[in-house]
């Protein structure tokens, strides 16, 4: 069976390079009616914590990856937190020495090697530690999924530390462990990790187990082709989810960053079927902030609008604005609509409709400059006013109308007229659909808007 697995460090937050990997490990186990397992890597004790482990879970589960096995599942083959396994371990680092395999090391406060046995150093001041004896003939070699075969020399690699001397086992040796006892079939992850990959080997062969397939995906890369990285922008699942990116629009993204596939906008779970490993680019991919922006504007406005209502309402922190959106879910409902048309992201969504909500706005400054402070804004909002307090079937159709009526007037030109009404609604002068707002806002909220800039221009003339 394939068993595939995903092992983040819970040492800061969810890097959306691991969320590429998680992606491509949970598309390669559900294509081949696999099992994906979360294994929770925390043998760095200074610099992990349960925090972090949280965020990672929560993020996963954000963006829509579920697993078979895990840390919050269990299973036979756990527990799935490595600081957990820490007798695991020790019983094969035991096996390792009592076969000639590894020894025991002593460094003194310099760093110099002053021990170096099979037998515990009973009466030796020093930092103890187990060292894994490297065969320096020949290579180690494999066959990499995606850059074919990869081939190590065993003698420019030095006799390497398995097990520290505070007790706890290094990366590399928890590594080949959990991922034989959890019989992990393939190791699909990041390129950084090809330099592991010989010492791990190194460990299986030792034990006599089979070798899992090794498939090294490139990094992500930032403008400048070196790694991404916070130098670069936001790299949190939590930092784009706080933005506003939809998780269906994130992981869309990262699945076109080095896999090859026709489409541009799907949702990745559509996407089981034409997951191959062979069309995964060998080369490093370049994140690109604006193109993953452009790709979540295409969900927002694919989505079903009650659908986006129930994730806009659950990502605003506005306690204010929720309120109001809670409050007629029929007109918010209509809001959305048409605000979704011109943004992409639910923030500026948020920014984009704020004022449909709020009646007590302020002016951007710009308007009132261009259009406010004009000889003959008090007449035009008058006017207008006067227009939409006769207007009685009130729709599409008979907005435009009464707005064509109001630039006949000729009180100011077409653009100036239009721009000013725009702005006495709203308060800025960068809305949606003029002739959709005015409806949308229906003729009460219009003639208040109306009437409380007027109010504002008498207050500017004094």
């Amino acid at each position: 069976m394939i068993r595939v697995r995903f092992a983040p460090s819970p040492t800061g937050s969810m890097h959306v390079g691991g969320v590429r990997t998680a992606l491509f490990n949970w598309l390669f186990a559900k294509k081949n009616n696999g099992k994906l397992i979360l294994r929770i890597e925390d043998t760095d004790i200074e610099r992990s914590s349960i925090e972090s482990e949280k965020e990672i879970i929560n993020s996963l589960k954000w963006c829509g990856l579920d697993w078979d096995e895990g840390p919050d599942i269990g299973g036979k083959y756990g527990p799935y937190r490595q600081s957990e396994r820490i007798e695991i371990y020790k019983k094969f680092i035991d096996y390792l020495i009592e076969n000639n395999k590894a020894y025991y090391a002593v460094y003194d406060d310099n760093n110099n090697e002053i021990y170096k046995s099979n037998k515990f150093p009973e009466n030796i001041d020093g930092s103890v530690v187990v060292k894994f004896r490297v065969n320096k003939d020949g290579t180690t070699s494999f066959d990499d999924l995606v850059k074919g075969t990869i081939s190590f020399r065993n003698d420019l690699l030095d006799d390497f530390i398995i097990l520290r001397s505070n007790g706890i086992p290094v990366y590399n040796f928890t590594v080949a462990i959990d991922d034989h006892l959890m019989k992990i079939s393939h190791v699909i992850r990041g390129e950084d990790h090809i330099s592991n990959t010989q010492k791990q080997i190194m460990l299986y062969e030792a034990f006599g187990w089979d070798i899992p397939k090794f498939m090294h995906i490139p990094l992500i890369l930032g403008n400048d082709r070196k790694p991404l990285s916070k130098r670069h922008g936001g790299t949190s699942v939590e930092y784009f989810r706080n933005e506003g990116i939809l998780s269906s629009a994130l992981m869309n993204y990262l699945a076109l960053l080095g896999w090859t596939i026709e489409e541009e906008i799907f949702e990745f779970k559509d996407k089981l079927k034409d997951f191959d490993p062979n069309k995964l680019s060998n080369k490093g991919v370049i994140f690109d902030y604006e193109k993953l922006e452009w790709v979540c504007g295409k969900h927002l406005r694919k989505k079903e609008i009650k659908d986006l209502y129930i994730e806009f309402l659950s990502w605003l922190n506005d306690d204010k604005i929720k309120y109001l959106i809670e409050k007629d879910e029929e007109y918010s409902l209509n809001v959305l609509s048409i605000c979704r048309e011109k943004i992409n992201t639910l923030k500026q969504l948020k920014d984009f409709s704020y004022n449909f909500f709020i009646d007590e706005y302020e002016y951007e400054e710009k308007y009132i400059e261009k259009y406010l402070k004009k000889d003959w804004a008090k007449s035009l909002i008058s006017a207008s006013i006067k227009k939409f307090e006769e207007l009685e079937n009130y729709n599409l159709k008979t907005v435009e109308k009464t707005l064509n009526e109001i630039a006949d007037l000729k009180i100011t030109s077409k653009k100036n007229t239009f721009q000013t009404i725009r702005g006495a609604i709203l308060g800025k002068l960068v809305t949606p659909g003029l002739y959709e707002s005015i409806v949308v806002l229906g003729k009460e909220r219009v003639l208040y808007r109306l009437k409380r800039t007027e109010v504002y221009i008498n207050g500017i003339k004094g």
